[in-house]
């Protein structure tokens, strides 16, 4: 379903709000680094600098990611998993989970696992999107409900909020016994008109949110229902100077096991 090609598309937006996270985990000399949904593994590459010596892998349940990030020229392991299947091992240090949480129902359980199960001193961080109010996602939900795509995209959507906000998620790391920094930053994309006329912000959602309805769905009823989806985002993002303005909310947390 995931495709490196599409998913990379904004790759430097993208990218800012993994090193935005990764610039908060106070550590030099971690012994394992796991980076889970590592995607095409570009991001977990910037991981080999902060920290040379250290064993790094990275986990994604994407055959297709996981066969991209093979590709690269780096001391890092990529290999396929789920992040409900994995478990540290007692020399993980760090966790990283960028923009990945969100796919998962429940995963509130898998921190605290987590946080239970990793060393003394190890360090837990991920990055969530905050955006499922936005627009962006309220034209997508509203667009599958009308009776020409009900049936078929029955389930397929994530519910309106599938993550929590800062203080649900210190709250939740707190009671696990860690040290918590929590905080939400809202980025302004400045996301330029394509050379295929697309609006740029389906093409955004064509890299993440998309991707399930695009699966769900035939050839030709996809190419209707992304025109379709189109229009009304331009409506919502309009495109002046050849450039949309797309806020973007996102929500950070680092912890740190006692």
């Amino acid at each position: 379903m995931w495709d490196p090609t599409t998913y990379l598309t904004y790759a430097d937006e993208r990218g800012r709000p993994f090193y935005d996270l990764v610039g908060r985990i106070a550590t030099e000399k971690p012994r394992a680094v796991i980076d889970l949904g590592c995607g095409p593994g570009t991001l977990t590459a910037t991981l080999t600098t902060r920290w040379p010596d250290a064993t790094i892998t990275g986990i994604d349940s994407s055959a297709e990611m996981i066969a991209q990030a093979r590709t690269l020229d780096i001391p890092v392991t990529f290999w396929t998993g789920t992040v409900q299947d994995w478990q540290p091992g007692p020399d993980t240090d760090v966790v990283t989970c960028n923009a990945t949480l969100q796919w998962v129902p429940g995963h509130e359980a898998l921190l605290s696992r987590w946080a239970g199960e990793l060393p003394s001193s190890a360090w837990l961080a991920f990055q969530v999107p905050g955006n499922f109010t936005a627009p962006s996602h309220q034209t997508l939900r509203v667009l599958a409900a009308e009776t020409a795509w009900r049936d078929q995209l029955a389930g397929v959507l994530r519910h309106e909020r599938p993550v929590l906000d800062p203080t649900g998620y210190a709250e939740l790391l707190h009671a696990a016994g860690c040290s918590v920094d929590a905080w939400e930053t809202t980025y302004l994309h400045v996301l330029p008109t394509t050379p295929d006329g697309d609006h740029p912000v389906l093409r955004w959602m064509e890299g993440t949110a998309l991707r399930p309805v695009q699966a769900a769905l035939t050839d030709a009823d996809w190419a209707e229902f992304r025109a379709e989806l189109g229009a009304r985002l331009a409506g919502e993002y309009p495109v002046k100077d050849g450039q949309a303005l797309f806020p973007f909310r996102r929500i950070f947390v680092v912890a740190q096991t006692s």
